[in-house]
């Protein structure tokens, strides 16, 4: 046996080798691969491998993970923004810190236990195997990391699809945590990409049979995908946060909060305020505060008319040459020149306005009037469009509250905070930048990406 075990060994690891030598040596970035088959297969073979390890041993990996990018957040924060052109550095590095020091690792996996006098069924949380996961060019390093952290604990191996216009920022993450992983004493290969991501090698990849679970963050068309796949998916879609304020709101509060959330590297998370919806009877000191939190309002129906056309493309969807841009090098196409102390653009519309109804990612925050917090309400509900991902309210009444939280159905809703907060800046709990409302598993964690598997002892350790 102990002969027939060691063949078994040198089989695999003369795979191994193959693959790795199919690899573009010249690349010397560990994981990935030219091609999206070997790239599957060694993901294959490495979870064959961690799964032979305990929970302590995947700690000590999730442990190395962190440190390695804690140790590169600068880098990786500018290579994103030089990249994609969108965000601003700053907020990268608060977004990749959080992902290292909020995300879940394999404290997240409990067990279940239940007893009596049939005996003892224990549920434990056991991994899927090869995880296929798809990531986005808004928040690159960050969706990557979290991804990773979340689906190692869990005992997964991962082969990322990055976006291919963020594929850099995307595949030097993965080098830096296959590095920790392998100085940690893990095995090669445990997260795998490409060298050329396409649309063409995310679907070999949706197909492949050694492919257990498909994980996509990004826009409507790449969840559609994953949810046709036949394979178990999770999918992170669009969302179009509306922020309700009410009169009894702490309106300064509000504003500063508002404006905080809405130009977080310049509106790009999903999470963010894109529009707000305010009680009239407190509109105008709204605008008043936001103003003093470094907004700047655009009152000029023809600058309004201007910055629409320039923004918004004829098929009526966001123009990408803006996303994610500072508000004052929007203003400056429009002709207004302001410094870089101005963080979102202010302006009041109608409630059918593209601004309102489509998701702009932009630091453009548009303000709709209501005579009253019922009409509020309704108007959330509306134009957040049933994707269920992200809602705010400012309010001091608790039953408006109440109400809004039960109508809106969305999968995060913060009351009197910024739009952060609920992803744990400031706020209490977790953090994730993979928050899947279509498939209704919100905020993922390690444990999302496990399944439950029950171990059932008939007439025997109940002890009660």
């Amino acid at each position: 046996m102990k002969a027939e075990a060691y063949n078994i060994e040198n089989i695999v690891q003369k795979v191994i080798e193959e693959i790795n030598n199919r690899n573009n040596t010249s690349n010397n970035q560990k994981g990935v691969f030219n091609d999206m088959n070997d790239a599957i297969e060694a993901a294959w073979l490495a979870q064959k491998k961690l799964v032979k390890y305990n929970l302590e041993f995947r700690n000590k990996l999730v442990k190395a993970m962190r440190e390695e990018i804690r140790k590169n957040i600068n880098l990786l924060s500018k290579m994103a923004v030089e990249e994609t052109g969108m965000g601003r550095y700053e907020d990268k590095i608060k977004k990749n810190l959080l992902v290292v020091e909020k995300t879940p690792g394999v404290e997240d996996l409990k067990s279940e236990v239940f007893s009596g006098d049939d005996g003892l069924t224990l549920l434990e949380l056991s991994p899927y195997g090869v995880i296929g996961a798809i990531t986005p060019t808004t928040n690159p390093s960050e969706t990557i990391v979290c991804n990773a952290i979340g689906m190692i604990a869990a005992g997964n191996g991962v082969v990322f699809s990055p976006h291919p216009s963020a594929k850099k920022t995307s595949l030097k993450t993965i080098e830096l945590l296959n590095k920790a992983i392998i100085e940690a004493g893990g095995p090669e290969n445990l997260l795998t990409s490409i060298k050329e991501p396409s649309l063409s090698n995310a679907e070999i990849m949706m197909k492949h049979k050694k492919i257990n679970m498909l994980v996509a963050t990004g826009g409507p068309g790449v969840v559609k995908a994953v949810l046709s796949s036949g394979k178990k998916a999770i999918g992170a879609g669009a969302g179009n946060p509306p922020a309700v304020v009410d009169e009894t709101a702490d309106i300064e509060k509000a504003a500063r909060d508002i404006i905080a959330g809405c130009s977080f590297d310049n509106n790009l998370p999903c999470i963010a305020e894109k529009e707000v919806i305010v009680v009239d009877s407190v509109a105008d000191y709204l605008i008043f505060n936001m103003k003093k939190n470094n907004a700047y309002e655009i009152k000029e129906k023809r600058d309004i008319e201007r910055l629409e056309k320039l923004v918004i493309n004829e098929d009526g969807h966001p123009n990408k040459s803006y996303v994610g841009k500072n508000a004052d090098y929007i203003l400056k196409k429009i002709g207004i020149d302001c410094g870089p102390e101005v963080r979102a653009i202010i302006l009041e519309v109608d409630r059918d306005h593209p601004f309102v109804v489509e998701e702009l990612m932009m630091p453009i925050l548009p303000i709709v009037r209501v005579k009253d917090v019922d009409e509020a309400i309704r108007l959330a509900v509306e134009v957040e469009h049933g994707f269920r991902h992200t809602a705010i309210m400012h309010s001091k009444n608790v039953d408006n509250l109440t109400r809004m939280a039960k109508e809106i159905q969305t999968t995060i809703f913060i009351k009197n905070g910024p739009s952060y907060a609920g992803i744990g800046v400031g706020g209490e709990g977790y953090t994730t930048f993979t928050i899947a409302g279509p498939t209704g598993e919100g905020l993922t964690s390690a444990r999302t990406f496990t399944r439950k598997r029950r171990c059932v002892l008939v007439g025997g350790f109940s002890i009660k």
